[in-house]
């Protein structure tokens, strides 16, 4: 559907009230298909990806550039290492069920940020009753204060000890197994910080890797976002402030990566 979409489209009077806001991928795509399997029709707004310059300088801003050197590293290596790991992506996902690709009939949304007029623009002409945001930028607060209706997020990770990226990685690498899993949270200023509504737990499969964790966690996580976009729907949300340790993560460094995986079995 392109930017702006058609308000009178016949099939409005089926909307479940879900909307979805996401800059694509497979892990928010099996969420999407999760929750319309359980809700019926659902909204997506789709935001452009940040550009990989705009990525790197805030990220540089953040540790350093020598630290973004060798996180760049990973991210390369991750990138091609998930071509390798094709087959055993396709695995998981036929094993579990998942559905990692837009439905033919899913209407999308375009949008070029969740930061812009336009975004705010849908959301008023949607009027949805729970928004839940899966793989976007984060929600700027002047956004945030226009949204009425409740904001979750899906994040592939136990907050607050494993928040920003690559949650179950890190808890694997801290030897923390038993924190491998995913939250949903009210989303606020932060970074993965809101309250937390829903909470799963499970474990890798032998042979996952960095490359294979998300559609793993995705796996575990369908169910558990569709039970709190019920509790939402539902008026019946009962979120618990973040308790324990507190940190926000990134993308191992290259050389971290090789020496973890070394020493620790952890790839």
């Amino acid at each position: 559907m392109p930017e702006g979409g058609d308000p009178t489209s016949p099939d409005d009077h089926a909307r479940s009230g879900v909307c979805v806001v996401t800059a694509g991928g497979p892990y928010p795509w099996i969420i999407v298909n999760a929750l319309a399997r359980r809700f019926g029709a659902i909204d997506v707004i789709e935001e452009e990806g940040e550009p990989q310059l705009a990525f790197l300088r805030r990220r540089a801003r953040m540790t350093g550039w020598i630290s973004l050197a060798g996180q760049f590293g990973t991210m390369v290596l991750i990138r091609l290492g998930k071509r390798l790991s094709a087959r055993r992506i396709a695995g998981i996902v036929a094993a579990a069920k998942l559905e990692p690709e837009p439905a033919s009939e899913q209407r999308i949304i375009k949008v070029e940020s969740v930061n812009s007029d336009a975004f705010v623009r849908e959301i008023d002409r949607l009027e949805p009753r729970v928004v839940l945001l899966a793989g976007c930028r984060i929600v700027r607060p002047w956004v945030l204060a226009r949204l009425s209706c409740p904001v979750l997020n899906y994040h592939a990770g136990i907050t607050p000890a494993y928040r920003g990226m690559n949650g179950g990685y890190w808890a694997l690498a801290e030897g923390d197994r038993e924190n491998f899993g995913a939250t949903v949270q009210l989303v606020d200023a932060g970074v993965d910080t809101g309250m937390i509504v829903r909470q799963v737990r499970g474990s890798p499969e032998p042979g996952d890797t960095i490359m294979t964790y998300a559609h793993r966690l995705a796996a575990l996580s369908r169910e558990m976002c569709a039970d709190a976009v019920a509790d939402a729907l539902a008026g019946r949300l009962a979120p618990r402030a973040p308790e324990g340790p507190s940190r926000q993560w990134y993308h191992p460094t290259i050389w971290s990566y090789l020496w973890t995986g070394l020493t620790r079995g952890v790839w």
